[in-house]
């Protein structure tokens, strides 16, 4: 099945060099030149894949990632910038991107990001990969830990939500009612201050919580 992708980027001339990169392997479902539009064409498209630049009018590509979680949609988000730096970077990992790829380098890197955040990994460029990403990325880890600990039995629903099972098939794995299944899920949800499954699974990979980095 080809995946659904959204593209979001105020240059016509970018938007046409990005559908041509990804339309041989993806769907391309929309586009959008401003973050307002990308919100609402999110929401009435529901890809499986947000592709955005941040730099666009309205709206920037993290305050509409932003958003558009608080209107529910859960299909990761990829950035791509002309951004090389920390403070970008950061900003949009603590957002809740899934993706951050250098637009100098989108021909190289852009499709195996999409594979790589359809499967639940994060992808970085390999040019920002260094020790100071990796400092932060431990710290951040480490407080999270620090301030959230999940207990084994909520490690092995999470570990089963991550792998696409229902709340009725975790509670045949595990012995217990899918209600309580559900109770432990909300209950990590609330904790880690996220809104859908998809974003507690994606959330937990990306600090270490759970195997799948």
């Amino acid at each position: 099945m080809r995946r659904r992708i959204l593209l979001a980027d105020d240059h016509r001339i970018v938007l046409d060099g990005l559908r041509g990169l990804l339309e041989p392997e993806f769907e391309l479902c929309g586009t959008a030149s401003d973050g307002m539009e990308l919100v609402q064409q999110a929401k009435e498209l529901k890809p499986d894949v947000v592709v955005a630049d941040i730099s666009m009018p309205l709206l920037n590509g993290i305050d509409a990632m932003r958003r558009m979680r608080e209107e529910g949609v859960e299909a990761p988000v990829v950035l791509l910038t002309m951004h090389a730096d920390m403070s970008y970077l950061t900003r949009a990992l603590e957002a809740g991107a899934a993706g951050y790829v250098l637009k100098h380098a989108a021909s190289d890197e852009l499709v195996q990001a999409i594979r790589e955040v359809v499967r639940g990994q994060r992808f970085i460029s390999p040019q920002l990969r260094g020790p100071a990403l990796e400092e932060w990325l431990d710290e951040t880890r480490r407080h999270v830990k620090q301030s959230i600990e999940l207990t084994p039995r909520q490690r092995e629903v999470l570990q089963l939500l991550a792998e696409g099972k229902s709340a009725k098939e975790i509670g045949g794995l595990l012995d217990i009612s899918s209600r309580t299944v559900e109770t432990h899920k909300y209950k990590m949800m609330d904790d880690l201050g996220v809104k859908t499954t998809a974003q507690l699974v994606q959330h937990a990979m990306r600090l270490g919580l759970i195997g799948g980095e």
